[in-house]
């Protein structure tokens, strides 16, 4: 088999293991009812990848959610 067919098989490996696991990743986050949509959860990976604290990161979606809440709270009492 050429290289290049190796390195296209290896490439193809890769982004097939990427995919499982980000499926099974957000089949936790379903199963934990973290109500993160896929792009949401793509994003939290990505910081986590880039040195980004989990628990600092989860505080922070957590107070925006219960920023978001109040306001909509708000509006709807205006």
């Amino acid at each position: 088999m050429p290289a290049e067919h190796r390195m296209a098989d290896s490439a193809n490996s890769q982004v097939l293991e990427a995919r499982e696991a980000f499926n099974i990743l957000l089949e936790i986050s379903k199963l934990l009812n973290t109500g993160l949509d896929p792009e949401t959860l793509t994003i939290c990976i990505q910081l986590c990848e880039n040195g980004v604290n989990p628990e600092a990161l989860a505080r922070v979606v957590k107070e925006i959610r219960r920023e978001v809440t109040a306001i909509s709270q708000d509006e709807k009492q205006n």
